[in-house]
């Protein structure tokens, strides 16, 4: 995917868990620019505005944490916001401005809720790491999720199998993004928790699917 120059042709890095949830829903958000909201967006913008501020640079001994820190690469053609991104001190690791020494960064997304049985969450962080990787020239072994509901953290390897897997999926949404593509619905227990389900309307769109097989086979 190397060769995109221009941050125009970038796509927000937050997509990915979008489109791992479900791309129709990604496309719907991405491609045709719309959006509602409903009690998890809402929920899960209170805890984000908790975590992206900004203005705060905390230091705590050894460790650096700045908030809402804005990332981007090259290679995955993404941009977007890491929620916190800890700084701690070790020898090996990098030079940040106005700071003394060298540190190892660690980005930690913050989530409502609990964690997930998908990936989707796993993704949008890994895709952080390697955002971060990229524009600090730095190797991140591991990251963390923070659960609001279970107020704890997860640490989340992050494995070669992962790695690909974001480069796999950033590629496929270039390509819809290009394209202009909407998928069609594809009805799953997720939709009850979507807040595009009246956008998109699965039901609607299911029946009219039927209909069509119908007159397909009956012509």
């Amino acid at each position: 995917m190397t060769g995109f120059n221009e941050e125009a042709e970038y796509l927000m890095l937050s997509g990915i868990q979008h489109f791992q949830f479900c791309r129709r829903q990604w496309a719907l958000i991405h491609v045709e620019q719309q959006w509602a909201e409903n009690v998890k967006t809402i929920e899960g913008q209170f805890v984000h505005e908790r975590a992206d501020q900004p203005e705060l640079r905390e230091k705590r001994g050894d460790k650096l944490i700045v908030r809402a820190m804005p990332i981007k690469s090259r290679e995955l053609a993404t941009m977007g916001i890491c929620d916190v991104v800890e700084f701690i001190k070790d020898p090996d690791g990098v030079a940040i401005f106005g700071e003394i020494g060298t540190y190892q960064p660690y980005p930690v997304e913050y989530k409502r809720g609990k964690p997930k049985k998908g990936e989707e969450d796993i993704l949008q962080l890994s895709a952080q790491a390697m955002c971060l990787e990229e524009m600090l020239m730095c190797h991140i072994p591991h990251a963390y999720l923070f659960y609001n509901e279970v107020k704890r953290r997860e640490k989340v390897e992050l494995t070669v199998e992962i790695r690909q897997k974001v480069k796999a999926i950033f590629k496929e949404m270039h390509n819809y993004y290009d394209r202009r593509y909407t998928p069609k619905v594809k009805i799953g227990k997720h939709c009850d928790s979507c807040s595009l389900k009246n956008i998109c309307v699965p039901r609607m769109n299911e029946n009219q699917e039927s209909v069509r097989k119908y007159m397909e086979k009956f012509l």
